[in-house]
């Protein structure tokens, strides 16, 4: 069959056009591709990034939720659906990491699940602190393993004039209210922080802990200056036998140290616990002390300067002493037989006094010395709780020593603090 001669000429221009076009394409294509400054937009590349739990989610669901009281891990995955045998393995595969009945309640947790149809749990997330984290990984087969999220330090400095107290000078500042413990500690013996006047004033460098942008708490102090009605507060930090010191400008230490024990002679008869059986009342409860046992009348002595702050009889305590040594620790002595000549409330007492004398009073099997130790009024084990020696810097030392605290005091000098604020 022949083709007219206007068909063919037809034919030909629309194969002439359509190369044209194509060739221009392809011509514009070589040139975007050939130019270095061509950027792909961020919507034509998918990165499959991990969560701040070190895993990708992408294509999962997540959300949050918070542990009810008297919830378990096994109760938490029944109501995600998860089943019994499921859950038996899961538990059995945690043991090593968490019991699962001691999760605490209002502590977050988190849940991944698949875009499916039965929205079915691949991963949950279960966090013991804003640093340390569980992943339960239902994946493929269970996978129980803990984890920590990454920690950022950043450096940061504060200044304050006292109006009402240190925390709140520094919550005016912008500062977390754990600052004002830390400080309070360090300067636990040189100043008593609940008797600080309008006009005292602070400067203090320090570390924030951040994960993922959220700040979690305090860390180092690198240096801090107290000025109270005049006189001036030093901590130089400082390593000496291997401990983290601090230390004022003349090189001593800013702590003082304890005494071992209450007792020049006796035996540990109880230790500290969070769940003891009560030797009379036959249950299970704590026992925040250490129990010397030794014979009636044997003296007991304070383990640091302080102010007593209570003496007298009260119910399973018997005949108690409490000691207030500063605005941070406080020590009991409990089940006495007597007081000491002179010791009542009100009374200062120095390291090594004896203050009384052990005995059974109270609810107690036998004569004995129940000794606790409270840091901020929360009761902690004297015989683990972390003390640094009271030692001067050492002469070997020194040079190093006023190398580190000439360079620390230069830093504070440089924080400025507008004194002319200053209340009158």
């Amino acid at each position: 069959m022949k083709t007219s001669k206007k068909t063919n000429t037809l034919f030909r221009l629309f194969y002439q056009s359509n190369s044209i076009v194509l060739l221009s394409l392809l011509f514009l294509a070589f040139i975007k591709c050939s130019d270095p400054k061509t950027e792909i937009s961020s919507e034509q590349v998918t990165e499959h990034k991990n969560n701040v739990f070190g895993f990708c989610s992408d294509s999962l669901e997540q959300q949050s939720f918070s542990v009810q009281k008297y919830e378990t891990l096994s109760d938490i995955f029944l109501n995600l659906g998860v089943a019994a045998d499921s859950i038996f393995q899961i538990v059995n595969k945690s043991k090593e990491v968490i019991d699962e009945r001691k999760i605490i309640a209002g502590n977050t947790y988190y849940t991944f699940t698949k875009q499916d149809s039965l929205n079915s749990l691949a991963c949950l997330v279960y966090e013991k602190n804003p640093i340390d984290f569980i992943v339960f990984n239902l994946m493929d087969s269970v996978n129980v393993y803990e984890s920590t999220k990454e920690v950022t330090i950043r450096e940061n400095e504060k200044s304050a004039i006292i109006e009402h107290s240190l925390y709140v000078s520094l919550m005016q500042s912008d500062a977390s209210p754990e600052l004002a413990v830390k400080l309070s500690q360090i300067f636990a013996w040189q100043i008593d922080f609940y008797h600080l006047q309008e006009g005292d004033y602070f400067k203090v460098i320090y570390d924030e802990m951040y994960v993922d942008s959220n700040l979690i708490g305090i860390g180092k102090i690198k240096a801090a200056y107290f000025c109270q009605e005049g006189k001036e507060f030093y901590a130089i930090p400082f390593m000496q036998d291997s401990v983290f010191q601090y230390f004022d400008e003349n090189g001593n230490s800013l702590r003082k140290a304890f005494l071992k024990a209450p007792l020049e002679f006796g035996r540990i008869s109880s230790r500290f616990s969070r769940s003891r059986l009560h030797p009379i009342l036959k249950t299970h409860r704590p026992h925040l002390g250490i129990d010397y046992a030794a014979p009636v009348g044997t003296p007991v002595r304070s383990t640091g300067d302080g102010v007593v702050i209570g003496a007298g009889y009260k119910g399973g305590n018997g005949r108690y002493i409490k000691i207030r040594h500063n605005s941070v620790y406080t020590t009991m002595y409990m089940h006495l037989s007597r007081f000491a000549k002179g010791i009542k409330k009100g009374v200062s007492v120095q390291q090594g006094k004896v203050v009384g004398y052990v005995g059974s009073s109270g609810l107690s099997t036998g004569p004995h010395l129940d000794y606790r130790f409270f840091i901020n009024g929360t009761p902690v084990n004297p015989l683990t709780v972390e003390l640094p020696p009271s030692h001067p810097v050492k002469k070997e030392l020194r040079a190093e020593y006023e190398a580190v605290k000439d360079s620390t005091i230069e830093r504070l000098n440089k924080i400025e603090i507008n004194l002319s604020e200053k209340p009158v």
